[in-house]
């Protein structure tokens, strides 16, 4: 069983790109699973006086630990002023920890969201791949699906009822999939 941890870069309960994230669950192939990271609002602002042995927060324990325990990452993320949300922003680097030791090191990661804007938030993708590749992650940016005007395009239908998106989100997970099974 190959398991991928989705990171969802919004908080908010029925964010599209929450529901892009559950269809990416739904749409999981054979011998996949796809989790949910639960939790990202919880951890702690990044404070490298905290991140020391015996002092780690136990959110931020959590949270690595399920990194650690997956195979693959995929992240689905709006776009927040330009660039990548705070709550996003503030795991990476938790990721990124302990210096040398990311559980992020080398494992399969694509970027994917949607935004309001014409471009559907690539600005967020572009800034997270960059990060999350910083942080040691195997990002994959030939597997990539940016979704523009979120807010008009999905008023009234939810991802899982739009084909494009079923039909993209089914390549990017075949992709990422791919990626792990090579590695």
């Amino acid at each position: 069983m190959t398991h991928v941890l989705v990171l969802v870069g919004s908080l908010r309960a029925a964010s599209t790109n929450r529901q892009i994230a559950e269809t990416a669950v739904a749409l999981a192939p054979e011998g996949v699973e796809l989790t949910i990271q639960e939790g990202l609002g919880d951890l702690p602002f990044y404070n490298e006086d905290v991140d020391v042995e015996g002092s780690v927060p136990q959110t931020a324990l959590d949270f690595r630990n399920a990194l650690t325990a997956a195979d693959a990452v995929l992240v689905v993320t709006p776009e927040h002023n330009g660039t990548v949300p705070a709550v996003l922003k503030n795991a990476i680097d938790w990721a990124s920890r302990p210096y040398g030791a990311s559980p992020l090191n080398g494992k399969p990661l694509v970027v994917v969201g949607s935004a309001f804007g014409q471009f559907g938030g690539v600005w967020a993708q572009d800034d997270a791949r960059k990060a999350l590749g910083i942080a040691g992650a195997n990002v994959l940016s030939d597997v990539t699906f940016a979704i523009p005007g979120s807010v008009v395009r999905f008023a009234q239908t939810h991802p899982k009822d739009d084909a494009e998106v079923v039909e993209k989100l089914t390549s990017v997970l075949d992709g990422l999939v791919a990626a792990t099974r090579a590695a």
